[in-house]
């Protein structure tokens, strides 16, 4: 938030954005292309495997804009029916031939992966962006 009084400064974000805008293997803006799709989410994957489940990362922020910006044109372009985020993760699961154990990784024991599945238990934001980046799908279907 902009404090009362203080003004934005194009001319002090214009070359800051254009570094960052330069230094990014994509563009960053909102997505209107399958190609851009695909380039963003690269840049998002790359992402979370540097900031992991480390909510106090440096690039933490950076994560979830870049995961919103993908969110929103998958909503728009690629839209998921409703379903529970366990039936979409035992769906998955079924999909690529894994065994609870397989997603320990991700989610933690067998035991917790039982209780996602059984429902006494629900995927946090850490586990639904562990599980999107393993599946290739938004976080979103896991919360």
């Amino acid at each position: 938030m902009i404090p009362a009084g203080h003004a934005i400064d194009p001319a002090v974000i214009a070359p800051a954005w254009r570094s960052l805008q330069e230094a990014l293997p994509v563009r960053l803006t909102p997505i209107r292309t399958e190609a851009q799709f695909e380039e963003v989410v690269a840049l998002l994957h790359s992402l979370i495997d540097a900031v992991g489940d480390d909510e106090d990362h440096e690039l933490a922020d950076f994560l979830d804009l870049v995961g919103q910006l993908v969110e929103d044109y998958e909503t728009q372009h690629h839209p998921v029916p409703e379903a529970e985020p366990r039936a979409v993760l035992r769906f998955l699961m079924e999909q690529h031939g894994l065994k609870q154990t397989d997603l320990s990784e991700e989610i933690g024991g067998q035991s917790v992966v039982s209780e996602i599945l059984t429902g006494k238990r629900e995927i946090n934001a850490r586990q639904a962006k562990a599980l999107a980046a393993r599946f290739g799908v938004s976080p979103a279907v896991f919360i």
